[in-house]
């Protein structure tokens, strides 16, 4: 087991560009596994679940390898059909395999998929729109067995709009004779990213950042090099590491629009946001000042990714903020640590109020899910003196090497083996 050592009290400030967004990445991988010849995804970030995905494809028989920052995938080997099961419990994304297996093979295995423990997280929708599709589904002893003799193009609904079920209908219909049109289907930008990426390799796919997403397959899909957008969580996240120290810093290589929701609640923190030709620019008050009210929703509602983080920047800032968490049941496990630092924290159901201290102070605390963890190392950046953040695996999964990233701005932490 690995740590953060911080050493709390130093502005962060500099400029860092952004990698490819690890929730598009992980399904354009899956997707790599419909087209013919090798698939190169670029700007790759360096992470524990990109590697988990890596090690399933590669189980599955196919090519990967990955080099600097471009990840490489050749699908001629897929012959297996079961995903392994002890890769597929490391990470939630080994759910969007089912759709390109099944589109591929018409035929899948996978056990219950893992990940951060931040809910239930079912994956009825994920079955609900393959059945839609002709998948005939068994559920025996924690595997999922799917059936895809009979598939055929068709009409899904889903009643909540849900980003891996819509992306799962995408990649399983891309090679489906006929149209399937998906209604009430996720907005996020990662589904507007997967869209371009089949529609890249031939496909033909539209709707995508609408309700209603219409797929016409296709006989074949071609292998291409392609980069994801960048990742607005990311972003989002050193966003609010230099908005807690009175920072400044500069993101390249960002899609402004995909953080205005962050953006806005910042600026009624008192942050200065501008679009420079460079990227976004953040200058962060002395102190910042609490916001009204956070609630989070589906895309374009504010991210529940990152609703950690802000609840984190909350700790500090002069008046009371509330948060109503509404997209998972089980996502506010970081307030016990943020309240051993010294922030003031009512909890009631999923709702926190957060009545601002003027400064948090060092403690040995534990990431409990990936965002968590990282909400916790943004809290232990203004702590005055020092803070153990124990379980960094969980915050590996989604952003490369965090410690570098946040030493090269000015920070003073380090890993260290515990």
């Amino acid at each position: 087991m690995e740590g953060f050592r911080v050493l709390g009290g130093e502005k962060i400030e500099g400029q860092v560009r952004l990698q490819g967004a690890k929730n598009a990445v992980l399904p354009i991988l899956a997707a790599a596994l419909l087209p013919e010849g090798e698939t190169v995804i670029r700007d790759c970030p360096d992470i524990r679940d990109v590697y988990a995905m890596g090690g399933i494809l590669k189980q599955l028989g196919c090519r990967c390898e990955m080099r600097q920052d471009e990840m490489r995938i050749d699908s001629a080997g897929l012959k297996c059909w079961e995903m392994p099961e002890g890769l597929s419990k490391q990470i939630r994304s080994s759910i969007f395999l089912l759709g390109p297996i099944l589109g591929k093979l018409r035929r899948a295995a996978v056990t219950y998929p893992g990940g951060c423990e931040i809910g239930l997280r079912p994956i009825d929708l994920h079955l609900k729109g393959l059945r839609a599709l002709g998948v005939k589904v068994q559920e025996d002893g924690g595997v999922i067995r799917c059936d895809g003799g009979e598939m055929h193009a068709g009409d899904v609904y889903f009643d909540y709009p849900s980003v891996g079920a819509t992306e799962n209908v995408m990649m399983a219909a891309a090679l489906l004779p006929g149209v399937t049109t998906v209604h009430n289907a996720a907005r996020e930008p990662e589904i507007e990213d997967l869209q371009r990426f089949l529609n890249m390799m031939g496909g033909r796919v539209c709707g995508a950042g609408t309700q209603v997403v219409r797929i016409e397959g296709v006989k074949k899909l071609r292998a291409v090099s392609y980069t994801p957008i960048p990742d607005r969580i990311v972003g989002g996240t050193l966003l609010c590491a230099a908005a807690v120290t009175g920072g400044e810093i500069l993101l390249s290589n960002i899609r402004p629009a995909d953080l205005m929701p962050v953006g806005d609640k910042l600026t009624e923190m008192g942050c200065r946001i501008s679009r420079e030709e460079a990227g976004m620019l953040l200058r962060a008050p002395k102190r910042l000042k609490a916001f009204s009210c956070l609630q989070t929703q589906p895309h374009p509602g504010f991210p529940t990714d990152m609703q950690a983080q802000m609840l984190a920047a909350a700790c500090t800032a002069e008046g009371t903020s509330v948060i109503v968490e509404n997209v998972f049941e089980n996502r506010l496990s970081h307030v016990a640590d943020l309240c051993r630092m010294g922030a003031d924290i009512r909890v009631s159901s999923r709702t926190a109020v957060v009545s601002g201290v003027e400064k948090l102070h060092g403690a040995r605390v534990t990431a409990r899910d990936l965002r968590g963890g990282a909400a916790l190392v943004i809290a232990a950046l203004c702590a005055k003196g020092e803070t153990v953040v124990e379980n960094v695996a969980l915050i590996d999964r989604g952003y490369a090497k965090l410690e570098n990233t946040l030493a090269g701005l000015g920070a003073k932490i380090e890993r260290m083996p515990l």
